[in-house]
């Protein structure tokens, strides 16, 4: 494809050679000619003399080396655009296996490929364009939009409600049981029944082994356009608000809600019943224990400030060091109060 076309198709400003070829995309230490590159962060602008690409997406041109520019406000939005005009995952051909199972009561909408041995329960509905790869499983009841796309070993549980344009990678499951049980009088745990649903709207995706648990009453719902790593565990009754960034081991129990436009780094815990504030963003490996400001920055186990937390760390490793000199200091002050006695003494 030549430049001229990618940046035609991109929306971009062509700086340079339109006629070159560009054969893919790579980052720029692994980008060689025919490729297109990109820097997004002006911290890596002293490599882009050193990459072999011959053409580079930029927020302004640059001159003086030999490699065309396309001119983005946003480079790294429009290198992931360019990714899909080179690569689109392989779309197996519209159809039913004949090893699949598709029960006599589902609805199928056109144009669906569904792979051998996955199933559609009872009465479940599957809107079109839907691909379901091997062994997912739609339970009874399950109702599912447009464009849904479901990776190997994928499961939607009964009566969950999923948008349009939905991914689940492999090994996600949405509506599995919330972890919920009373205590008898003999110290033994009686379950209890989850009778509520999961629902995930419009245009969400979820990565690899995660898991979207069902309410014990009313719903579970993840909101338009979040996005959600792998092995993180939603608890029943959360709300996973609009635009949502949710990283990797995450853990949300029961009944938390984040609002729009939250972003929560990797390994964090939150403790349920509460809720974070649009905007927030959650650094990693934080405990959040309470309800989160909006549009504030908090880290640490228990969260508090960020900017708070950083020098907070900073001082941490200096403490054993403070802690001696403070016991020095308290050996100083405690000879000195001794020689201040025996002084008033002799003068008695």
């Amino acid at each position: 494809m030549k430049l001229r076309e990618i940046a035609d198709r991109l929306g971009c400003r062509l700086e340079g050679d339109g006629e070159l070829e560009i054969a893919g995309v790579a980052g720029m230490e692994h980008a060689g000619p025919g490729h297109l590159t990109f820097l997004a962060n002006p911290k890596y602008a002293p490599k882009v003399k050193h990459t072999k690409a011959s053409a580079i997406l930029v927020s302004e041109a640059i001159h003086g080396l030999p490699i065309a520019s396309l001119v983005s406000d946003n480079p790294y939005l429009d290198f992931a655009r360019a990714l899909a005009l080179f690569y689109q995952p392989p779309r197996p051909a519209p159809g039913v296996h004949p090893l699949a199972f598709v029960a006599p009561t589902a609805v199928v909408g056109e144009n669906c490929s569904i792979g051998p041995f996955a199933v559609v329960g009872d009465h479940a509905r599957i809107g079109r364009n839907a691909v379901i790869h091997p062994h997912v499983v739609i339970y009874e009841g399950a109702q599912i939009g447009d464009d849904f796309l479901a990776h190997s070993h994928a499961a939607v549980r009964e009566f969950c409600r999923i948008g349009d344009r939905v991914i689940l990678q492999n090994g996600v499951v949405v509506g599995g049981d919330g972890f919920g049980f009373a205590k008898r009088a003999d110290g033994t745990q009686f379950k209890i029944v989850q009778s509520g649903m999961t629902v995930i709207e419009d245009d969400v995706e979820i990565q690899s082994l995660t898991s979207v648990d069902r309410a014990t009453v009313g719903e579970t719902r993840v909101k338009r356009g979040a996005k959600i790593d792998s092995l993180v565990q939603v608890g029943h009754a959360c709300v996973v608000g609009e635009d949502n960034i949710i990283c990797a081991q995450t853990g949300l129990a029961g009944s938390t809600v984040l609002e729009r436009n939250v972003l929560l780094a990797g390994q964090v815990g939150s403790s349920g019943h509460l809720t974070v504030h649009e905007g927030a963003i959650v650094y990693a490996q934080s405990g959040i224990g309470g309800d989160v400001a909006p549009h504030t920055r908090i880290s640490g186990s228990p969260a508090f400030a960020a900017n708070e937390w950083l020098r907070a760390i900073t001082a941490f490793p200096k403490l054993p060091d403070l802690l001696k000199t403070v016991r020095e200091l308290k050996k100083r002050v405690d000879e000195l109060e001794k020689n201040v006695q025996a002084n008033n003494t002799t003068t008695s």
